[in-house]
């Protein structure tokens, strides 16, 4: 987990889901995608309360996307987790990113074991500013 030739593999996705992707500009999920947008990665928000967001439509659920994205982004609360990591498993999807303050080792450990590679508690805005 967050080993820093996974973190470089995933800031270069040109697709990432973004799970829990708020329309609320003043809520880290909704800029910090907005700035990964800006950076030219596409974005597939993941949430069933809304129906566009960042010019984008919405989807309930992974397995709702048209097209498999290079990384899963989590912007949801630890017990979240979990059925995220099996959701992923089940899709075959296998680079998940989980936001700065976010943690929930048993799910990461379980996303290992299945073949995807975490980084965790990280923020990728945070990490693309450093490393470009």
């Amino acid at each position: 987990m967050n080993e820093p030739e996974v973190i470089r593999r995933m800031l270069a996705a040109k697709t990432i889901a973004v799970v829990g992707l708020s329309d609320n500009p003043a809520k880290p999920s909704h800029y910090v995608s907005a700035y990964v947008q800006r950076t030219g990665a596409r974005i597939l928000p993941v949430n069933p309360n809304l129906t566009t967001v960042l010019g984008e439509p919405c989807f309930a659920s992974l397995q709702d996307l048209p097209v498999r994205p290079d990384v899963v982004n989590v912007f949801r609360l630890p017990r979240a987790i979990p059925p995220i990591v099996a959701e992923m498993i089940g899709l075959g999807f296998d680079q998940l990113w989980v936001q700065q303050g976010i943690r929930n080792e048993e799910a990461a450990l379980l996303a290992e074991k299945n073949g995807i590679a975490v980084v965790m508690d990280r923020c990728i805005m945070v990490e693309h500013r450093f490393l470009s």
